[in-house]
Formats: C-alpha cells, sequence, structure tokens
C-alpha cells in the first residue's frame, strides 16, 4: 500500500473549514493534484529505500539513499521548493495555505525526504524578514529554488531546549564578517550530497555580548564559501536514530581552522528574534509533518483492515468478515481518521491566519497564527504518535514486523514531539505567552469561532449531525473555563498552578478547536447535500464529525479538571519521585 494523496479531503478542508479564497478552485485543485502525482509517484516509493539504507558517513561526507538526488532534483526544478516565497525571489507567490498541503504530501510520503526542504522554507522566512540587501541578493534565490538548502544550527551538547547556555562564538573579522567556532549537534540534512552548497544558520555569542538569551546572534555561514572555497566547518558524525534513518542527522564542527566565515542576519545580540522567524514558520511545518504520517498509516491501516478476513462479523453472511467489519477495529479506524482530519483542518487555520496576517487584518490574524502555532505542532504530532500506534495495532502482529511499514510510520512519527521544541514546551509557550495575547482577547475570539459552529449545527438541524453540537458545547464549555483559570493563575502571579496544567490545557484546546473545525466541514457537507449534491464523501464528512464529537471529545471534561484541579501534584512531586 502506497501513499496517496487525499487532494479532494485537503481541498474541502481549505475552502469550507480554512477559508481559501486568494486562489481559484480549479487553479488551487490543479496545484494539489499535481504536487499528489510528485508525492506518489516520485517520494513515497523511497521511503522503504531510505529506512533501509540510511544515510552512510566516511571521511565527512554524507551519502543520501539511492533515487534521493533525482527525486530532489525533480523536486526543485517543479519550482515546489519556494511556492510561497515571494515571486521577486523566485518563488511562486502562492499562500501559505496552498504550501500547507503540499507540506502535509511531501511528508506523508516520505517524512524523511520531506526534511529538508522544510528547514530551507524555514531559512528563506529568515532571511527575507531580516537579512541585508547583500546577503538576499547573495543568497535567497538560491534557497527558494532549492539549489542550495538551509539548515538551522541551534542545538549544543550542553544546551538542548535552554538556548541561554549556547557557547558557539563569533568574532567580528573587520571586514564585515564574523569567525565562527562551536560545536551543534542534531543538526537536520546538516550535510549530504543533495546540492554543492549548504546555507547554514547559525545562532553564536559576539565576546562582548550579554548573558543569556540576550546575547544571542544569528549568522549565515555556508558551506562554500562565494568565491568557490570550502568553509571552515565541518560535520564530524551523524546520530543513529529510531526512525527517519533517511535523514542525516549531523553533528557540526566550526572553526577547526581558525573560524568558519559567517555574515551577520539582523542585528547583533538580537539573533532569538531572528531564528523564532525561522522557528515558527518550522513548528506549523512539523505539525504538518504529523498530518502527513498519520493520514499515510491511516491509509495503510485502512487497506490491511479491508483485506484482512478473521472471524464473522455480527450479521455478516460469510464465514469469515474483513476485520474492518468489526467494532472495535472500526473504532481505530474512525479514530485515526477523525484525529488526522481535525490535526489538518488546525494547522491549516493557522496557516490562514498567516496569510490574513499580510493583508488589513494584520497584528490580529498574526496574533491568531501565534497563538495556534504551539496548538498545530503539538496536537497534531502528538495525535501522529498516536495514530501511527492504532496503525500498528490495526495490524496485529504484522504491524510490529517491518513487512507492512506501519512499524517505520511509527518510528518515524516518534521524533515530532520532540524537535522544533519538544510538545512540553509547546505547552507552556501557549499557556504563558500566547494565552495572554491582548489580555486573553485572541484566544477568547478563537473560542467565539468555536461557539459559532456549535451555533450552526443547531441551526442546521440535521438529524446526521446526533449528539455532535450537545458534545460541541460542553467541549467549548470546559475549554472556556479552563481558559480562564490559566489566565487567572497567570495574573495572580500563580504561575506554577497555570504551568502544572499547561500540557491537558493545549490538549483540551486541540481536541475542541479540532471539533469545531469538522462541524463546520460537517455543515458545508450538509448544505451541499440539501443542496441536491450525491457525492458519498459529504455523508462521511458528517459522519466522521459526529463520531469525533460523540466519542473523542467527551474527554474533554477530564481535561478540564486536570487543568482546573489536577496541579496539586507539584506539592508531593518531588517526594513521589523520591521512593
Amino acid at each position: 500500500m502506497s501513499y496517496r494523496a487525499p487532494v479532494p479531503e485537503m481541498l474541502f478542508t481549505l475552502r469550507h473549514v480554512a477559508g481559501l479564497d486568494a486562489v481559484d478552485p480549479d487553479d488551487a485543485e490543479a496545484i494539489l493534484t499535481e504536487a499528489g502525482r510528485i508525492a506518489a509517484g516520485v517520494i513515497a516509493p523511497l521511503n522503504r529505500v531510505g529506512d533501509r539504507h540510511g544515510t552512510p558517513f566516511a571521511d565527512g561526507q554524507v551519502t543520501t539513499p539511492p533515487g534521493w538526488r533525482e527525486a530532489y532534483r525533480t523536486f526543485t526544478e517543479g519550482g515546489w521548493n519556494g511556492l510561497s516565497a515571494e515571486a521577486d525571489h523566485g518563488g511562486q507567490g502562492l499562500p501559505k495555505l496552498i504550501e500547507a498541503a503540499c507540506t502535509e504530501m511531501w511528508n506523508g510520503a516520505n517524512l524523511a525526504f520531506g526534511l529538508c526542504p522544510l528547514l530551507t522554507q524555514g531559512g528563506i522566512e529568515a532571511l527575507a524578514a531580516h537579512g541585508s540587501d547583500d546577503l538576499k541578493a547573495r543568497y535567497l534565490e538560491k534557497l527558494v529554488s532549492g539549489a542550495w538548502p538551509a539548515t538551522m544550527n541551534l542545538t549544543e551538547p550542553q544546551a538542548g531546549s535552554d538556548l541561554a547556555l549556547l557557547r558557539t562564538r563569533a568574532v567580528p573579522a573587520g571586514d564585515g564578517t564574523y569567525r565562527i567556532t562551536g560545536n551543534k549537534i542534531y543538526i537536520t540534512y546538516g550535510e549530504h550530497d543533495l546540492a554543492d552548497n549548504i546555507v547554514h544558520l547559525v545562532l553564536a555569542r559576539l565576546p562582548d555580548a550579554p548573558a543569556g538569551t540576550r546575547g544571542i546572534s544569528l549568522f549565515l555561514v555556508p558551506k562554500v564559501l562565494p568565491d568557490g572555497t570550502r568553509n571552515d566547518l565541518r560535520c564530524s558524525g551523524i546520530e543513529h536514530k529510531l526512525g527517519i534513518h533517511a535523514s542525516p542527522t549531523c553533528s557540526m564542527a566550526f572553526g577547526d581552522q581558525g573560524g568558519a566565515t559567517g555574515w551577520l542576519i539582523g542585528q547583533e545580540n538580537k539573533g532569538l528574534a531572528c531564528m523564532f522567524t525561522m522557528m515558527n514558520a518550522a513548528r506549523l511545518n512539523v505539525g504538518l509533518q504529523g498530518v502527513g504520517v498519520a493520514e499515510a498509516a491511516t491509509q495503510r491501516a485502512l487497506a490491511y483492515a479491508q483485506e484482512r478476513r478473521q472471524g464473522k462479523a455480527v450479521g455478516a453472511a460469510e464465514a469469515t468478515s474483513p476485520i474492518a467489519a468489526h467494532p472495535d477495529v472500526q473504532r481505530m479506524l474512525l479514530t485515526m481518521k477523525a484525529s488526522t482530519a481535525a490535526a489538518r483542518a488546525i494547522c491549516y487555520l493557522t496557516a490562514a491566519a498567516l496569510d490574513a496576517s499580510k493583508g488589513p487584518e494584520g497584528q490580529a490574524a498574526l496574533d491568531r497564527a501565534s497563538l495556534l502555532t504551539p496548538v498545530a505542532k503539538a496536537f497534531a504530532t502528538d495525535l501522529a504518535n498516536e495514530v501511527t500506534s492504532l496503525g500498528v495495532q490495526v495490524h496485529g502482529g504484522m504491524g510490529f514486523v517491518e513487512e507492512t511499514g506501519a512499524a517505520q510510520l511509527m518510528r518515524d512519527a516518534r521524533i515530532l514531539g520532540i524537535y522544533e521544541g519538544t510538545n512540553g514546551i509547546q505547552a507552556i509557550d501557549l499557556t504563558a505567552r500566547k494565552l495572554p495575547l491582548n489580555g486573553g482577547g485572541t484566544a477568547r475570539s478563537q473560542i467565539a469561532w468555536m461557539r459559532r459552529a456549535a451555533e450552526g449545527l443547531l441551526k442546521a438541524g440535521d438529524p446526521a449531525f446526533g449528539h455532535m453540537a450537545a458534545r460541541l458545547r460542553d467541549g467549548i464549555g470546559s475549554l472556556d473555563r479552563a481558559t480562564s483559570h490559566q489566565l487567572a493563575a497567570l495574573t495572580s502571579n500563580r504561575p506554577e498552578a497555570a504551568l502544572a496544567g499547561a500540557t491537558p490545557y493545549l490538549r483540551l484546546f486541540g481536541l475542541t478547536l479540532g471539533a469545531a473545525c469538522l462541524a463546520r466541514s460537517a455543515l458545508a457537507a450538509s448544505a451541499a447535500r440539501k443542496a441536491g449534491e450525491t457525492d458519498p464523501a459529504h455523508a462521511a464528512r458528517i459522519a466522521l464529525a459526529r463520531f469525533y464529537a460523540e466519542n473523542l471529545l467527551v474527554a474533554a471534561s477530564g481535561l478540564e479538571q486536570a487543568v482546573v484541579e489536577g496541579g496539586a501534584f507539584t506539592d508531593d512531586a518531588a517526594l513521589a519521585l523520591a521512593v
């Protein structure tokens, strides 16, 4: 079973949930259809090849798996690397929403392959927003085309998520450049043979920099210098990992011979703000990775369950039935499909907010994107881990062995909740930084958007909705009360009370927002049926939204209790963990 991009569902979600209106519907369909063809026909067939081959490392060189370079050339020559980049820099100038759907496809087809352009997208945004005119002229077009991929160099052996501990140094050379010395770890695609140059974006400290994160600067450090000579940097090793075997995760050494040449991006000691431009883009894209791998796992599990015959389903005429006919397997499959659909809609909503921030809405839309980004990243990737695990379960013993490919999806998905800021950090970001935006007004506006979906269900009165409206109102009530609790804890200077409930709060937010998104999808499907459309996908969308509301959203009340009442564990945590 090979991956196939779910283009009709993507288009339906783009139009009826995320509100895509900047691209002609026929054009959007043509773009996504062609992207789906590349994903299924060029990138997906390399997934198992890459997992088995890995990325051999010898003499400082990384060799990508067979077919990788040819696929990357097809990808870049087709213009897929710069879909949302400005036309002035060689990009397509398309909305982020269209790019989001394509990013889901690349990663659903082959997560390890999709990582390379994902990092480059972030590099494009950071350089376009903060780079000098000279750096833009020299590097931006190459990044947009994909001729020169980008990397993000943050982590060091002694500094994981705490960037205040960074030690990599940057010393002014007196000619407008800097000499970079230090070591970085976990650098995705830090070395490879897909291109003749790699553009590293590196966080480092100036000699007189303030302590902590206030003293971090961002530098562009190319593998090959403008005069064609090799820069003073190298890959010192690659990691042997649980998954994404075909994505080289590198240790990088800068300055063995006195210092790698780098150029400042933005202002001195303001590098973290520049890097966050890249990280925020990457966090949404990681959420989309989660959607893609969850979709791939769902397709694989459904195909297997429809073919595998075991036992006799109730009421079946045949002696044995496909396992997809058994209620417990149906529950697993529906959980996978509904969770994937909810995560997709949340990620697309986030991309839509980024698009809207460039228009009349401006800062309000940017605040909405800021609020949704940690939810998109953490909720979608948590679900990816759950969905791929269920995919193994549906396969039974055949899922635990490598033959079916279900195990690889589960292994690959595990990193998604860890890199680009662990999901615990996303929860802290949501509660401590994003929830207080505009005095909580941004969050309240998003909750009001959810309420309008519930009101729409009641007004439509479609019997096929079942208890969807009631369950959605219940979930929104839980989210509303939990939001009040978190804001009150922050404003009363009790941050520990808010942080203790940060992770269940993010889960509650994502769970309820996902239900509201699927409710809007169900409303659009119901309206289409009333207008005479006979596409069976409409009935399926309604059934999926109802399942989500009646079977998954009911967890909202328990999550509310964990947020509001569960924080007392911090008082006894040290005692309980000591025994």
